[in-house]
């Protein structure tokens, strides 16, 4: 588990040129979840993503990952283990390949904590595999493969040092539309294995179909919080705030102001989209 309990944070403090960037921020990653984070630019994503790590430390309050705090006083030698229990894929991630083959590649972040070279390379054919990259690719270079096969290396060096937590910060930034859900179902394959999930992304419809708890940020404040299906009832509220909702949600609002339905709440998905206007047509024939 993450827990943040009133954490700021505050770039270049104590100087003319400070700015505060995290506002009281209370926050649980629970075990075993898929959270998302979501805001437009400038609400503090990537601050907060931050903290996930302990690549920043909050200016007040403290951050709590698994039973190690980090706080403004906390030492280096102290945050290190945390960057081991939470891994983050940030964007593009393939840009930090670096190794002659890709199994190399992988298996560098374990070998970097101290395991054997021949263990490690064990874990990254594991984590090769888990990311569906055939092992016809693996004594290849990692600059030989395609965008969307280099990312997957990168996302199987991460999951090599088996982290508790796996951080995706717009993790299909760059893909194709195909690439993309296949990208997206690969990570709900890996949350279905067990692995605790944090999402940071501006696509309300990833959140809608993975995410079962959802953040959202606003200029450094979090101002809602609940499940995709609660949070994304206040369609007015997220449009005020230039927050966008997901496809399925504006169609059936947009539907229901026209008078021609009612929903007792709006669908997320598509797949609720279609099951509740089945049901209605189904209902008002057999009426008719």
């Amino acid at each position: 588990m993450i827990k943040f309990e009133k954490v700021n944070y505050t770039y270049q403090p104590n100087s003319p040129f400070a700015s505060r960037a995290l506002f009281d921020i209370d926050l649980e990653v629970k075990k075993g979840s898929y959270t998302a984070l979501i805001g437009h630019t400038g609400s503090g994503k990537s601050t907060l993503l931050q903290h996930l790590n302990g690549l920043l430390q909050p200016t007040e309050g403290k951050v709590t990952v698994g039973d190690i705090v980090v706080s403004s006083t906390s030492k280096q030698k102290e945050i290190k283990p945390v960057r081991k229990k939470v891994g983050v894929v940030f964007q593009f991630p393939e840009s930090q390949l670096f190794e002659e083959t890709v199994l190399k590649d992988v298996a560098f972040g374990p070998q970097n904590f101290g395991i054997p070279k021949e263990k490690a390379e064990k874990i990254a054919a594991e984590k090769l595999e888990m990311v569906g990259l055939a092992d016809e690719f693996w004594e290849k270079s990692p600059f030989e493969l395609s965008g969307g096969q280099m990312r997957r290396v990168a996302i199987a060096g991460i999951l090599a040092m088996e982290p508790e937590v796996l951080v995706l910060d717009e993790p299909t930034a760059g893909l194709d539309p195909k690439a993309r859900i296949e990208m997206m179902q690969l990570f709900e394959s890996i949350h279905q294995s067990g692995q605790t999930v944090v999402l940071v992304t501006h696509l309300m419809d990833d959140v809608a179909d993975y995410a079962n708890y959802v953040y959202l940020l606003e200029k450094g404040y979090i101002i809602s919080c609940g499940t995709p299906s609660d949070v994304f009832q206040e369609v007015d509220f997220l449009k005020a705030h230039e927050l966008g909702v997901p496809k399925a949600t504006h169609f059936a609002d947009q539907l229901q102001k026209t008078g021609a339905v009612t929903f007792e709440k709006l669908p997320i998905t598509r797949a609720e989209l279609v099951t509740l206007l089945t049901s209605l047509l189904v209902n008002s024939g057999g009426e008719n």
